[in-house]
């Protein structure tokens, strides 16, 4: 294994002496924090530490859905916490989404404002009702949230092709970018602005002292003045004490399309389930309920009691009258506790977290990343 005893002089000189900021993640998180960081420090020195060859959680591996609470989510949501905290909370997905679509800029991410759709079949007939009976306390809080007048609304369920479905409900505040391009264009952004990013370093652990903190990592120990964590679902290892665990979303995507009937973002099963097309072909992804104990991992794998459920779906509900085929699945791993509010604080004078996304890492992830440059002085 390489350590910083074997880096070259000009390695140890360039990227780990006199380091300001180290950032422990490069996904969404840790990207928006270090530019935010360089706009408030111009002159500071900023690392980015990243153990995978690429962002390891969900950065690159979410569904690309820019949206922030479908109808059924955001009652479920209240029956566990006050109206205030979640009004809150869809403000500040809100705002996230219009930071990340400023900074990135929508068409270098492909952002489509199609809106979103929820679709409700016989088994949810009872939570559709729920949800049109509260339609209008829905669009209040909304509107409260982000300024939406009327954002949700019914619409035919023939407008879709799909099967089973009593009843529909868009959100026309949402839409869909492309993940892989936000997240090139935030790596883009911080290599322009001088930040460092460096791939393949894990942080085992860390230590913070009066002026700087010790970091213990794959290739040996590193310091620096000030530790921000920002590895969302992968934080348990460091971070044992705050209540985030790990959370794996698995994913299948489909061959082209000839002519796919639809296009859009759509939620199911209050948020658990979720797709969308890609071009001509089509992203599906969720079934976490089915078995969350087994879930609850930090392990990158696929299950075929998962997949089954996610291709069942894709052939009696989506598109029931054409025959697919799967070219790849993955999976991502979020990061959840017993609420769906971020934790974004200072855990020591210099070290600072922002976890806890609640998969909504893309709508939250830039908002973040501001709130932990403000913790900065």
């Amino acid at each position: 294994m390489l350590t910083i005893n074997k880096l070259s002089f000009w390695e140890k000189e360039l990227y780990f002496k006199d380091v300001d900021f180290m950032i422990c993640g490069a996904g969404i998180v840790g990207y928006s924090a270090a530019l935010e960081i360089r706009s408030k420090f111009p002159d500071a020195k900023i690392v980015i530490l990243e153990r995978g060859y690429l962002p390891t959680g969900a950065s690159t591996k979410n569904a690309g859905f820019a949206c922030f609470g479908s109808p059924s989510e955001i009652l479920d949501d209240l029956s566990h916490s006050t109206e205030s905290e979640i009004t809150a909370l869809v403000a500040r997905r809100h705002e996230g989404l219009q930071r990340l679509l400023e900074r990135c800029g929508e068409k270098d991410i492909d952002y489509l404002p199609l809106g979103s759709f929820e679709l409700f079949t016989e088994t949810n007939r009872k939570t559709y009702s729920n949800c049109l009976e509260k339609i209008n306390f829905l669009n209040q809080l909304a509107f409260k949230a982000t300024g939406i007048e009327d954002c949700y609304s019914p619409v035919s369920v023939n407008e879709f092709p799909f099967a089973q479905t009593v009843g529909m409900l868009r959100n026309k505040g949402e839409g869909q970018i492309n993940t892989g391009l936000m997240m090139h264009k935030l790596h883009q952004l911080a290599v322009d602005q001088s930040i460092h990013v460096l791939f393949g370093i894990e942080i085992i652990e860390w230590e913070s002292y009066e002026e700087h903190v010790i970091i213990n990592s794959s290739i040996g120990e590193i310091s620096c003045a000030k530790l921000i964590i920002a590895t969302n679902g992968l934080s348990s290892n460091i971070l044992p004490e705050e209540d985030v665990s790990p959370a794996r979303a698995q994913v299948i995507i489909t061959r082209p399309i000839q002519n796919l009937p639809f296009q859009g973002t759509f939620h199911y099963d209050a948020g658990y389930y979720y797709f969308r097309n890609i071009g001509n072909r089509v992203l599906l992804g969720g079934g976490r309920n089915l078995d969350m104990e087994g879930e609850t991992t930090d392990q990158f794998e696929n299950t075929p009691s998962i997949l089954s459920a996610l291709t069942q779906l894709l052939s009696t509900v989506i598109l029931p009258q054409i025959p697919v085929e799967i070219e790849h699945q993955w999976s991502g791993i979020m990061g959840v506790g017993k609420t769906k509010q971020p934790i974004v604080k200072k855990i020591s004078p210099l070290v600072t977290v922002g976890i806890r996304m609640g998969g909504m890492g893309v709508a939250l992830g830039s908002l973040i990343g501001k709130e932990l440059a403000d913790l900065q002085n």
